[in-house]
């Protein structure tokens, strides 16, 4: 069951999601494990300060000053036995006690308190000493035993309890927190280890579909991980070996059919050399040429250059190559680099046909043709600019389809079969890249070719 929300909050939420959410799976994995992982550390922290060391620590306390209070009461009625009650007080409660009969009392060093550890204590002095004036010192950086200080005015004289702080604060509390800590962070890195495993297989075999759509054969994967990701890397696996075979059975059933296509026109244009010279000859000819013309185009698409293994390619030197072939011509040439990273990994002979197809356009249908290669560390943009007629906006994504022409003719004296941007496009979007239809600078068509590296 899904709530409908608002359209307003609905968005809202999708752009905090997009914002705030991590997008890798590792990190969206351990922000569910680290989120609970704080929470019940936190709550189990407070729950544990808010029961078990605030009744420690006011019981610790009441103890402690309900012993003083019993020493000032037996000091007050029995003030001949202070010294005999001092012995009975450091050796049975471990307090000492000075009693200072004008009430005037030095402390020989700088005092300091401590909410943590005294904070308690303030309370029960209070209750115990309501018509008393007290305080309470603690020494830092105290070695000795007795580092707690208590003062008590009487109503005849003055007190100085001195005691250590281990009598009224509970160190078994920083004890558990520490546990807590370290058990939550140890969790934490066992639970990233675990999960970058896990993650690892995935990203693995996201890299070899990739390399496969790319035409990249990485015989090196292998599955691994839970028995979901090992039953998607065998599916994958599965269904690229099926791939593979089907691709295989076509090219050669193609090749069978490009033989046996072309026998019979071969033989036809010898039939027709011993024919005497003639217009129908010369039209005849020139049907069987367009014929082997389309027949190159077809098998070309079909096949799609799939058989091709993949190595690196100096895209610089292929453009140079393809721009020279038409040095000859009457169309002015410019080609510019930035003479940056120009080397990538794929199918040498398919990339070059279809950047020829895309500059041989250009050459085509205009006289100034302009060709950029730029690129950096994330992708390689080649821009082929033409001042020629250019393509109507309308009709940019249709002259990828398949044997689509602007000109509805198949007059091979208007252009090809329409096969040209459709090898192009696929040979691109095979490499992991895109193609784009934009207006030149030039006046004419602009074809902006992008390849992630």
């Amino acid at each position: 069951m899904r709530i409908k929300l608002p359209n307003k909050l609905n968005s809202s939420l999708k752009a905090l999601k997009y914002k705030f959410l991590p997008r890798t799976l590792f990190f969206r994995t351990m922000l569910l494990i680290f989120v609970p992982l704080m929470v019940v550390q936190v709550v189990s922290i407070f729950a544990f300060f808010d029961s078990s060391w605030s009744k420690v620590g006011r019981r610790l306390s009441d103890n402690l000053v309900s012993d003083m209070s019993f020493i000032v009461a037996l000091s007050e009625k029995y003030p001949e036995e202070i010294a005999s009650l001092r012995v009975i007080a450091s050796q049975k409660l471990d307090i000492d006690f000075t009693y200072y009969p004008d009430g005037e009392i030095n402390i020989d060093r700088e005092p300091y308190t401590n909410k943590i550890v005294t904070g308690f204590l303030e309370g029960s002095l209070a209750k115990y000493f309501p018509n008393k004036i007290s305080s309470i010192h603690l020494n830092r950086g105290s070695k000795e035993w007795h580092d707690l200080t208590v003062l008590i005015d009487a109503n005849e004289g003055a007190y100085k309890f001195s005691t250590s702080s281990k009598n009224i604060f509970s160190t078994s509390t920083f004890g558990f927190v520490a546990w807590m800590i370290g058990s939550g962070l140890l969790l934490f890195v066992v639970a990233a280890l675990f999960l970058r495993v896990q993650v690892r297989s995935i990203a693995q075999l996201a890299q070899s579909a990739e390399d496969f759509g790319k035409g990249i054969d990485n015989k090196d994967f292998k599955p691994y991980g839970s028995s979901e990701v090992r039953r998607a890397g065998i599916a994958f696996i599965k269904m690229k070996e099926r791939l593979q075979r089907q691709m295989s059975e076509r090219t050669q059933m193609l090749a069978g059919v490009s033989h046996d296509l072309r026998t019979p026109l071969t033989r036809m244009k010898l039939q027709l050399a011993m024919i005497p010279d003639s217009e129908d000859k010369v039209d005849f000819i020139s049907d069987i040429s367009e014929m082997e013309k389309m027949l190159d185009g077809y098998l070309s698409f079909v096949s799609g250059e799939g058989g091709e293994p993949s190595t690196f390619i100096d895209v610089n030197e292929t453009i140079l190559s393809i721009i020279n072939k038409f040095r000859n011509t009457k169309a002015m040439i410019r080609y510019a680099t930035n003479d940056q990273v120009s080397a990538i990994q794929g199918r040498e002979q398919a990339l070059k046909r279809a950047l020829t197809n895309i500059i041989s356009n250009a050459f085509t249908y205009g006289k100034t043709v302009s060709v950029s290669l730029e690129s950096n560390n994330r992708k390689m943009e080649i821009k082929v600019d033409d001042d020629g007629p250019g393509i109507p906006a309308g009709k940019r994504d249709e002259v990828f389809k398949a044997f689509y022409r602007l000109e509805g003719s198949r007059n091979k004296e208007t252009g090809g079969v329409g096969l040209g941007l459709s090898i192009a496009k696929d040979v691109i979007t095979s490499h992991g890249g895109k193609i784009e239809l934009l207006d030149s600078p030039l006046g004419g068509l602009r074809v902006l070719i992008s390849i992630p590296l």
